[in-house]
């Protein structure tokens, strides 16, 4: 009993953050982005996965990181929409769903299985029944778990020097990551943007993983890539000079081979950042990341590539979506703030009289999201 127990209190400290904003971040799509109720479950669960990444840093610390990324101009974007008539139905379809996925996790006592099975049916569902070619909401949701699992499988594999010894990642991770990939890849090509941080993040598991998971990712990739190309490309703007778009003011869905040339771009997606997180997110990113590549240099170095990634796709594309397609790299961007926020707070622990100064830092953080919050409310 005392052991089962011990577990329960586990499994709430580990999700209870997560829970948290995924309820607030809920009631705010529906009741103040006007979201019908299905969408905003999608939206809130792709913040729950944010959350879940960001729990390592302290709860309170997630809920804020996830719920400034949620009140951002690009994720706001993404709520609105008509009403839907099957969206009584769909809540009931979910609800057995997750009540299986439950029964699933009592009856084998695998609680990956449990959480990878109703994720898998989730997006099934919101894929089949609310979901476009191409879903910018199904696109971040994958999106933000598949970050939670690459950065929590690069923890635990490579903890801290000073923390615990190293273990192998559980197959929820590998599996779980393939399969994000993959869902991502058939849903929008451009998700192949997350290969680099995915193929160096998987190297660096000391885990031995099989020749057919390989071969299945490069296949996946294949297919991603051609998809990208089809999309993404246009010979008649492939070459076309940046510079020249960039005066006469030309907005189109396709990637411009020198655009990462031109001086102005990197000052479009600097002030991408900025109008969703101000000047000093992107002064605590930086922070974060020097911060994460002392302490946790696998994860520094995974979530810089992919980074790195999005950022070349934003400077090279031409679309007027640019800063919804530029999620993956907002939520690295919240990934290294938090971490940031993390570490000043444990400084000011340990210099401090009193330690309890620590709160400072978190005290600060959270009027992040307020001011977005209050943004939202403001232009309504």
């Amino acid at each position: 009993m005392n052991g089962l127990h011990r577990i329960n209190r586990e499994l709430a400290a580990t999700w209870w953050p997560a829970l948290a904003a995924g309820l607030l971040s809920t009631a705010a799509f529906v009741w103040l982005g006007q979201t019908p109720i299905i969408r905003a479950l999608g939206l809130a669960l792709a913040v729950l996965g944010v959350t879940m990444t960001l729990r390592r840093f302290g709860g309170g610390l997630a809920i804020i990181g996830s719920l400034a990324l949620a009140f951002s101009p690009a994720f706001w974007s993404q709520t609105g929409g008509g009403a839907q008539p099957l969206a009584t139905l769909i809540l009931i379809i979910l609800g057995l769903a997750v009540a299986g996925a439950f029964l699933l996790w009592l009856a084998g006592k695998r609680p990956e299985l449990g959480v990878a099975a109703g994720m898998v049916l989730f997006v099934l569902l919101f894929w089949g029944l609310t979901g476009t070619p191409r879903s910018l909401r199904l696109t971040t949701l994958l999106t933000a778990w598949t970050l939670y699992l690459l950065v929590d499988a690069l923890m635990i594999a490579n903890p801290r020097p000073d923390a615990q010894a190293s273990a192998p990642p559980g197959m929820r991770h590998t599996l779980g990551l393939l399969l994000l990939f993959a869902l991502g890849v058939l849903n929008d090509p451009l998700f192949i943007l997350m290969t680099p941080a995915l193929a160096l993040g998987l190297l660096m598991l000391k885990t031995r993983l099989p020749v057919w998971y390989w071969a299945a990712l490069a296949g996946v990739l294949v297919i991603g890539l051609r998809g990208a190309a089809l999309v993404y490309l246009d010979s008649d703007w492939w070459l076309f000079p940046a510079r020249q778009a960039v005066e006469q003011g030309i907005q189109v869905p396709f990637v411009m081979a020198d655009g990462w040339r031109e001086g102005t771009r990197w000052v479009y997606v600097i002030d991408i950042i900025v109008r969703q997180f101000t000047a000093a997110g992107v002064l605590l990113g930086v922070l974060g990341l020097s911060r994460l590549a002392r302490w946790f240099p696998p994860v520094g170095e995974a979530t810089m590539l992919a980074y790195a990634a999005y950022a070349l796709f934003g400077l090279t594309y031409f679309g007027k979506d640019s800063s919804v397609l530029l999620l993956p790299l907002l939520m690295i961007q919240i990934i290294w703030m938090t971490y940031a926020v993390y570490a000043f707070g444990q400084w000011l622990q340990k210099s401090s009289r009193p330690s309890r100064l620590h709160w400072l830092a978190p005290a600060a953080f959270a009027l992040l999201p307020l001011v977005l919050l209050l943004r939202i409310t403001g232009g309504r």
